[in-house]
């Protein structure tokens, strides 16, 4: 970051883990906040910027557990630079890159790469490190050497460890690294050859489904886990009432796992797919109204822990593809926030926990992302008008790519401005740099 004027964030509603209260923000040079209070704005002195953020909500900034950024492999589809534009354009001030690229992130060499691209972009990446040695489900992948260079987070995602052995022995492995294993729960014998939900309209539209119970078994199977381990486990994605209601039960008992929701499976259900349009291809599937109602719920009722973009960028060539032949994934980082605000009928503390602090928590971030609007605290900070009402285009916005399922929605809620580090890297709407 380059060296910036201090400036005051001004006429804002401050809501955060703590509360929420009127207040001006006041943001020192070196990126951290100065004082939170009314009536700051009028006495923070000369050579203070000042934003505005009179009708808008400022939060402390959203942290996404779920990006593909595809770099390095896909560039085409998006980079690490384009990806951390749009992340920042939709208020995320931190994002998790997933190890799913060419080559997979299954070392540590691959994790300094994408670290080393990190450094130019708008907001923090994260990197995920690979549970399994070109994430093949066979070998362990050098967890050790990818947690020394600061990576907190591993899996397969985009793929579910399926041999048991092999994941059990991952979680001893990751007991004393302090590290959270993710799993993308999928039985390959199950899902082979599946290509949306089974049910009702992969029937009508003689697609070939993956059953809900592809994803519920294993998620039988990790808990089961990490009961035997005590070590926890973060299930990715979850899109089923299956899924939710054994995580309920799970954590009832006292089984330390954490789970995340996609928005298109709380905004989405598989009749989308009835146009054979490949933008509505996801992994796991677009799901059957009742499932999509459950994870409301779950949301709603705290069973669930984060909402994660699942931001999956694919090229016009891929998409354009026959359905079964396409590459399933969707856009999400420029939505996610304006989804949630508009779809869930919670109050906005809620969704932002979902969105920010509860996920900075899960990422091992909370000591720089998600936490108070607080003096001392890293200005990692995100306006929004919660009021502010827009149409997405199918341009994809920052994105190389434009598989957004949401062209022509309204939505409710937009981002006005994002500070990174104390950068303001989007000020009305508009990226930076």
């Amino acid at each position: 970051m380059t060296e910036r004027a201090a400036l005051v964030v001004a006429g804002g509603t401050v809501i955060d883990a703590t509360g929420e209260r009127v207040a001006d923000v006041i943001v020192e040079a070196d990126g951290h906040v100065a004082a939170v209070g009314e009536g700051l704005a009028e006495g923070s002195g000369l050579g203070r910027r000042t934003l505005d953020a009179r009708g808008c909500i400022v939060a402390p900034g959203l942290v996404d557990l779920h990006t593909h950024l595809r770099q390095p492999g896909g560039e085409q589809a998006e980079t690490v630079e384009s990806g951390s534009r749009a992340a920042a354009l939709g208020g995320f001030c931190a994002v998790v890159a997933m190890p799913n690229t060419v080559p997979a992130i299954d070392s540590a060499a691959m994790v300094r790469e994408v670290q080393e691209l990190g450094r130019a972009a708008l907001c923090r990446v994260e990197v995920a490190g690979a549970i399994t040695v070109a994430r093949a489900g066979e070998r362990l992948a050098p967890m050790a050497e990818m947690a020394a260079l600061g990576v907190r987070i591993f899996t397969d995602d985009g793929n579910g460890v399926q041999d048991d052995g092999v994941m059990r022995r991952a979680l001893e492995y990751a007991s004393d690294l302090d590290v959270r294993l993710a799993q993308h729960c999928e039985v390959d014998s199950l899902a082979d050859g599946g290509q949306m939900h089974e049910g009702e309209w992969s029937s009508r539209l003689g697609i070939p489904g993956i059953p809900a119970e592809a994803e519920e078994i294993m998620v039988m199977r990790d808990v089961a886990l990490s009961r035997l381990t005590g070590v926890p486990v973060h299930f990715q994605h979850l899109s089923t009432a299956g899924s939710v209601a054994i995580l309920d039960a799970a954590r009832r008992s006292g089984v330390a796992v954490s789970a995340e929701v996609a928005p298109h499976h709380f905004t989405l259900t598989d009749e989308c797919c009835a146009s054979y349009d490949a933008t509505f291809k996801v992994n796991p599937p677009l799901r059957p109204e009742p499932d999509v109602a459950a994870v409301r719920a779950a949301l709603a009722g705290g069973v669930l822990d984060a909402i994660a973009t699942d931001h999956a960028p694919h090229t016009a060539d891929a998409k354009d593809r026959p359905f079964e032949q396409a590459p399933p994934g969707m856009l999400g980082l420029e939505t996610a926030l304006a989804l949630a605000l508009t779809e869930l009928d919670m109050p906005v503390a809620d969704v932002l926990a979902l969105l920010s602090w509860q996920p900075a928590r899960i990422a091992g971030l909370g000591d720089t992302h998600g936490g108070p609007v607080a003096a001392g605290r890293p200005a990692n900070l995100l306006v929004f008008d919660p009021e502010a009402v827009w149409t997405v285009d199918d341009s994809g916005g920052a994105s190389r790519s434009r598989n957004t399922p949401y062209a022509g929605r309204r939505l409710r809620g937009r981002v006005r401005h994002t500070l990174v580090a104390g950068e303001p890297v989007v000020i009305d709407g508009e990226a930076q740099r």
